[in-house]
């Protein structure tokens, strides 16, 4: 596979540029990297309790691995669900390292529903959320995470745990459950955030 033109390196997807990088071309690895490196650490950030320097360390580390094992990458199978097993790895094994769980800070994409929610303290609203999912156990607050924050389908979501796709259902649902339970006061505007996630 031979890429003379930076626009045509652009141009491949995630498993093409893992093929290229396991040969050692370091555009590729740039490519690569400027693609994910916000959304892992994104990820991060809300997995580690808003944790900037071990979510910074996390993003250096997860690409540092990429890099090193591009050789045992499967082309056949996808960049992304790839990735997002190794972060999804990295913290659980934080959370045995520490003890701690995270917290989920959630930006609802308010745009979209302003004229629907206009009456609701949104404030309020976000701290009642973000406590609410701190109580959920990691297994659903991680699969709900990865629903809305990651945009993941739930069968990327299934390959990326190493679950069955009826496991992230059932542990979506049972989420929403809680969810429901504990922000029924916010039932219209919890409403709306289930549809944009579910649809």
């Amino acid at each position: 596979m031979i890429f003379s033109k930076s626009k045509d390196i652009e141009s491949l997807t995630d498993e093409q540029l893992m093929q290229l990088i396991a040969q050692g071309n370091e555009r590729a690895f740039e490519v690569l990297y400027s693609r994910y490196s916000r959304l892992i650490y994104s990820y991060f950030l809300r997995m580690l309790k808003k944790d900037k320097e071990l979510a910074s360390d996390f993003t250096q580390e997860i690409f540092t691995k990429v890099y090193r094992n591009a050789q045992n990458f499967d082309s056949n199978k996808s960049f992304k669900t790839w990735i997002y097993s190794i972060a999804n790895n990295q913290c659980k094994n934080e959370y045995a390292k520490m003890k701690v769980r995270s917290e989920a800070i959630l930006d609802i994409p308010i745009s979209t529903t302003e004229d629907r929610i206009a009456q609701v303290d949104k404030k309020t609203f976000h701290s009642a959320l973000q406590k609410a999912l701190s109580e959920l156990d990691e297994p659903k607050r991680t699969v709900f995470e990865m629903r809305y924050l990651l945009e993941l389908s739930n069968s990327e979501i299934a390959e990326s745990l190493g679950i069955s796709e009826g496991t992230v259902k059932s542990r979506l649902f049972y989420a929403i459950k809680e969810l429901n339970l504990q922000l029924a006061n916010y039932k219209e505007l919890l409403t709306v955030l289930l549809i944009l996630i579910l649809s």
